[in-house]
């Protein structure tokens, strides 16, 4: 025999776990770490030099950006996939090297399932943000 109210309770309970499972379904995606290691005027008149520690971890993105800098990597750990305006995607792994024009819309991803870390080197124009989000 059933308890009066096991009904409501089912249905209760079970809509508590489709809101708990959607608020999980809702958090944030892991999101790239930028930690600047150098900053310096250059000779160039009009330039800066910036050297970054960028860090992206398993399945997060960057998010299509542009940079006002030529842009020259090194990947230290993991691998980086690389979309980039005009030219097929590519993907580097430690020990590679990459270049990104100024001004292309790019976005790096962590497609592994290990940490990515590179160091990445701006020739920048003096007095722009470093970086600008494209949709």
């Amino acid at each position: 025999m059933k308890k009066p109210g096991s009904r409501m309770t089912f249905a209760i309970g079970l809509l508590a776990g489709a809101v708990g499972m959607s608020v999980l379904g809702a958090q944030q995606p892991p999101s790239a770490k930028r930690t600047i290691l150098l900053k310096k005027d250059m000779q160039i008149p009009g330039r800066e030099a910036v050297m970054i520690l960028s860090e992206l971890p398993p399945g997060a993105a960057e998010g299509r950006h542009t940079h006002p800098a030529d842009a020259f990597g090194y990947v230290l750990e993991g691998s980086l996939s690389v979309e980039q305006e005009g030219k097929p995607a590519a993907t580097y792994k430690a020990g590679d090297a990459f270049a990104i024009e100024s001004g292309k819309i790019h976005d790096g991803k962590n497609l592994g399932t290990t940490p990515q870390k590179a160091i990445v080197f701006f020739v920048a124009e003096k007095g722009k943000p470093l970086r600008t989000d494209v949709q």
